[in-house]
């Protein structure tokens, strides 16, 4: 049986060091110590329609991605003007891309020292 969206997301975000999941607004959200890098946006979550993870991103990659797939990626209500990127989870993504751009996000939001322990692939 495949893994729900929720559930590989969820796998892929609490293998990243000292990653955690707190409930916040009704979704799980996914922390490196107290700072968020990651949301999940259920079925339903402002009327989108689809399951989706936010991802805390540099603001010249959320435009480059959405340019490239608009279909998949998308600037997220509120975090969105502040770089954050919004992926689709509906029909099968590119997981490998979900957890680099992951990866990319709990950069961004680890402290420096803790960052620099989660080597490049």
């Amino acid at each position: 049986m495949a893994l729900s969206p929720l559930t590989r997301l969820r796998r892929l975000c609490l293998a990243l060091p000292q990653a955690h999941e707190v409930e916040a607004w009704g979704e799980p959200t996914f922390r490196v110590k107290n700072k968020i890098f990651a949301m999940y946006a259920g079925d339903n979550h402002h009327g989108a329609g689809h399951r989706s993870v936010w991802l805390k991103a540099k603001p010249i990659n959320q435009q480059l991605l959405i340019r490239a797939e608009p279909a998949r990626y998308f600037s997220p209500p509120y975090v969105g003007p502040s770089g954050w990127i919004g992926i689709v989870l509906d029909d099968d993504p590119d997981w490998t891309a979900v957890a680099d751009l992951l990866r990319d996000a709990w950069r961004l939001a680890a402290p420096k020292r803790l960052a620099a322990t989660l080597p490049d692939d």
